[in-house]
C-alpha cells in the first residue's frame, strides 16, 4: 500500500462501510455468528464462468450468467454461444455482427479468455469455490439469506451470479470487509495438489491481490466418513437445493430399452421398487417440513450446505484461467455459419 502516494487503486482497496438499517445490522449479525461456529474453509476447487466490461461500467466487469463450470473450455463455449445468438437475434447492423461473428470465430479456433466485440470486452474468469466449516460439518443456509419455501420442483431456480458487478472498491459491511482481509492470503498450498497448481496460486497473490465474493450459492452433499460428496449443482435459494434433493430421490428411474447402445445400468442408477418406495416416502417427510437441511436416509446423510466464491482481482479486473487450470477438450465450431446479413449456411 505504501508504494502508492495518493489514493490506493480499486483493486486494493476495500471500503467498509457501517450501515444503520436493521436488515443491515441483522445480516451482519448473522455473519459473525456464523464465522464464529464455522471458523474454518475447505476449497473444492475453481469454477469459471464469463464477465463483461462496458464502456459505462469501465473499469468494473460485470457478471454474464452464472458461474458454475468445472472447466474453462466450458466457459469458452458459453461465450461462443452467447455471441453467437447475439448476433442471430439482438442487431440488423451488419457491422455489429460481423464485430460479434469475428469474435465467435476465434473461440472456435484458440483457446482465448477475451475477446472484444461491438466495443465491448468479454472475459472468461475464474473464481475459488469454498465452505465454512466447524466441529466437522460444513456450514448450512443462514437465517438471512434469501430464501423460499415453494416445493414446486418445476419452480425455476434464480441466477445468483447474473449482472453482479465486480467492484473491488464498493463499499461494504465490517464482516464482509474482514472476511475479503482474511481470504487475500488464500492460496493451494497442500500436497494433494500438483506442484504447478500451488506455483499458479502463489503467482496469483501478486498478479490479482484484491479479491471479491460473489453472492452465495447452496448445495446438497452427501456426508461421508471423512469426506463429502456433491449430489446436486448450486442454486441461488436453499430452497432450490432442497427441491434439488426431492427430485434426486424421487426421479423415475430409465428403463434399459429407452437407452439406445446400453445393457447395463450404472451401480448409481440401480434402484429396486423396495428402495424407491423409501426414497419416495423420506423425500415427502423432508418437503413436509418447513426449510430443512438435513436428511438422513438408511444410514446416509445429505446436507443443504451455503457455498461461497471467491475471485482475485488485479490490476486490470477479475482474474482469467490459470496455465494450470486443464480442459478436457479444445474449441471447436458450436454453431451454423452465419453471414454479416444474418444469412446462416447449413451442412
Amino acid at each position: 500500500m505504501n508504494a502508492y502516494s495518493g489514493k490506493s487503486p480499486d483493486h486494493l482497496t476495500i471500503n467498509v462501510t457501517r450501515r444503520d438499517d436493521p436488515v443491515s445490522e441483522v445480516r451482519e449479525a448473522d455473519a459473525f455468528a456464523s464465522v464464529r461456529k464455522y471458523p474454518n474453509i475447505v476449497v473444492r476447487g475453481p469454477l469459471f464462468g464469463l464477465a463483461e466490461q462496458r464502456r459505462g461500467d469501465r473499469p468494473r466487469w460485470r457478471m454474464v450468467g452464472e458461474l458454475d463450470t468445472g472447466f474453462p473450455q466450458l466457459a469458452r463455449d458459453e461465450l461462443n454461444s452467447h455471441l453467437w445468438f447475439m448476433a442471430r437475434d439482438e442487431t440488423e447492423d451488419p457491422a455489429v455482427r460481423r464485430s460479434l461473428l469475428a469474435a465467435v470465430a476465434q473461440l472456435e479456433t484458440r483457446p482465448v479468455n477475451e475477446v472484444t466485440a461491438d466495443g465491448v470486452r468479454y472475459r472468461v474468469v475464474r473464481a475459488d469455490e469454498f465452505a465454512r466449516i466447524g466441529d466437522g460439518r460444513l456450514e448450512p443456509p443462514r437465517a438471512t439469506d434469501p430464501d423460499e419455501d415453494s416445493w414446486d420442483l418445476a419452480t425455476e431456480d434464480p441466477c445468483a451470479a447474473e449482472g453482479f458487478v465486480l467492484d473491488h472498491a464498493a463499499a461494504v459491511g465490517l464482516a464482509e470487509g474482514i472476511d475479503r482481509a482474511g481470504l487475500a492470503g488464500l492460496s493451494y498450498t497442500a500436497d494433494r495438489f500438483p506442484k504447478n497448481v500451488r506455483a499458479d496460486s502463489q503467482r496469483a497473490l501478486t498478479s490479482h491481490p484484491g479479491v471479491v465474493l460473489l453472492p452465495a450459492v447452496f448445495r446438497v452433499v452427501e456426508r461421508k466418513e471423512s469426506s463429502w460428496t456433491m449430489v446436486t449443482g448450486q442454486y441461488a435459494t436453499p430452497q432450490g437445493a432442497r427441491r434439488a434433493l426431492v427430485h434426486h430421490l424421487t426421479r423415475p428411474v430409465p428403463r434399459l430399452e429407452d437407452l439406445p447402445g446400453i445393457t447395463e445400468l450404472p451401480d448409481w442408477m440401480k434402484v429396486d421398487e423396495k428402495e424407491a418406495e423409501l426414497r419416495a416416502r423420506a423425500a415427502k417427510k423432508f418437503a413436509a417440513r418447513r426449510r430443512p437441511n438435513e436428511l438422513l436416509l438408511r444410514g446416509r446423510r445429505y446436507d443443504v450446505v451455503r457455498v461461497e466464491r471467491v475471485m482475485r482481482i488485479g490490476p486490470d479486473g477479475p482474474e482469467k484461467p490459470r496455465p494450470s487450470d486443464v480442459d478436457d477438450y479444445g474449441p471447436s465450431q458450436i454453431h451454423p455459419l452465419m453471414d454479416e446479413h444474418g444469412n446462416i449456411t447449413y451442412d
